[in-house]
């Protein structure tokens, strides 16, 4: 069957079990893969950097493109393919029918360019007031809210109607270039857009980057929206990894295996509403960080009473936030821990995240010492 390169056929011979010579032994360093792209996350970019990297090795990788992700499913089924890749967004909520395709996820590539760019001539603190901003997701919204108030953050469907300018285009890529329209013609100030999209259209516009790690102690920070530049692969049940041990990075690993552990059971209006960042962090790093900030209690952490550094192991950093609507509350969960701890760790970040939720969406009954009822902290429908 072309493209099963791990089917191995094994009969009884002279009262032992003989097997025939796995299939992958004529083609052990080649693959059939299935790209998908999404104008945020381009899968063939992917694939290209790895194949022009050195860690790519003696092997080849058979690169063609799908439509969605039933088709690239299909294709694996029909053994056309070996393997596909795709962002793991298009994963999110999906997973039953990826089991019931008889497949699985057996890796992921490290996501290197997560952050949202701000394509205007100014950054954010230097806006006009009444500045016109768009985005078209929410979260990025709701932290371009906090960041600078006086700001008026719109999505495009929102500012075509107010304009009444018709419909706006579905695609992403087309969207961005709706967006620099308007920008052009002076009817916004920016819009954020994705750094795919943007090195593939406005290469030589202004942008801003919407970082995690601010330049400066105290500037705003920007988690990334769930699954940013995450590529995700699947196979068929039974596929040997060590064919793509140098492709699949633990890192990428890591990552899908957080989002969809702590975030996977949320619907699409739901996901929309929060920002996750989940990264491989070095204890070295850690600590010129926590002594950059004078973060007394993550330098402990990490050093006994002499003074002496207790670990040395990789360790996961994982943000999780949800911010109101107007930009005013935020939300917010972190970690730190070891590698080795990560699952369940995630459980338990799950199982706290949860807690916080419920107390925060809860509206507060009138109490004798504590003061009349109040609104939720954080409106979590809005």
């Amino acid at each position: 069957m072309r493209g099963c390169l791990y089917q191995r056929v094994c009969g009884p011979a002279a009262g032992h079990v003989a097997c025939s010579p796995l299939e992958v032994d004529a083609v052990e360093n080649r693959l059939n893969v299935a790209s998908l792209d999404h104008p945020h996350c381009l899968t063939s970019r992917h694939l290209e950097d790895f194949l022009a990297s050195d860690a790519v090795g003696e092997l080849e990788l058979e690169v063609t493109s799908t439509t969605s992700l039933e088709a690239g499913l299909e294709s694996l089924k029909e053994g056309e393919i070996d393997l596909f890749a795709l962002p793991g967004s298009l994963l999110h909520g999906r997973m039953m029918e990826v089991l019931s395709a008889g497949c699985q996820v057996v890796g992921a590539r490290t996501p290197r360019r997560p952050a949202r760019f701000l394509v205007s001539e100014n950054n954010v603190w230097h806006q006009p007031k009444g500045g016109i901003i768009l985005s078209e997701e929410r979260i990025v919204r709701r932290q371009l809210r906090r960041a600078r108030r006086g700001l008026r953050v719109l999505s495009p469907t929102a500012f075509a109607g107010i304009h009444e300018l018709g419909e706006t285009p579905t695609n992403s890529a087309d969207l961005a270039n709706w967006m620099e329209e308007r920008r052009q013609n002076g009817e916004i100030d920016g819009f954020v857009t994705s750094r795919e999209v943007y090195d593939s259209n406005f290469r030589r516009e202004r942008r801003h980057v919407l970082g995690v790690d601010p330049a400066k102690r105290g500037d705003d920070r920007y988690l990334p929206v769930p699954y940013s530049d995450l590529v995700v692969m699947i196979a068929r049940n039974g596929f040997p990894r060590r064919l793509i041990e140098n492709f699949s990075e633990r890192e990428g690993e890591t990552v899908w295996w957080v989002h969809e552990n702590l975030i996977g059971s949320l619907s699409a209006d739901e996901l929309d509403r929060v920002a996750l960042l989940v990264r491989h962090r070095q204890v070295g790093a850690i600590m010129r960080l926590a002594e950059e900030n004078f973060d007394l209690a993550m330098e402990n952490t990490f050093h006994n009473p002499e003074g002496e550094m207790m670990h040395s192991d990789v360790h996961v950093e994982i943000r999780l936030e949800l911010i109101s609507d107007n930009g005013w509350h935020t939300l917010s969960v972190e970690r730190v821990v070891s590698l080795a701890k990560i699952e369940s760790a995630t459980v338990a970040l799950s199982h706290d995240w949860n807690k916080m939720l419920e107390s925060v969406g809860s509206e507060l009954p009138e109490h004798p010492r504590e003061g009349p009822a109040s609104d939720a902290w954080i409106d979590l429908q809005e």
